[in-house]
């Protein structure tokens, strides 16, 4: 699954309940916070669009993989 960087601020207790929480679980902070956010977007309603095509999506999975690799010299 594709990753993207980005900056959030948490309020201290919610940062220091999902720090404990994913050291419980065995997983990092992001991703708990990642599967965090995915539930509550569910199930709060939201429902994400049909999929494309797969051989589409794999692709530009390829085309990611290819450009990062290009970026660390590999």
């Amino acid at each position: 699954m594709a990753t993207r960087k980005v900056t959030l601020s948490l309020d201290t207790a919610a940062i220091e309940y999902a720090e404990r929480a994913a050291k419980a679980h065995g997983i990092s902070l992001s991703a708990w916070l990642s599967r965090a956010a995915r539930r509550e977007a569910v199930r709060t309603g939201y429902r994400a669009p049909a999929r494309h095509d797969a051989e589409a999506l794999a692709a530009a999975d390829e085309a990611e993989l290819a450009a990062a690799e290009k970026g660390l010299g590999a």
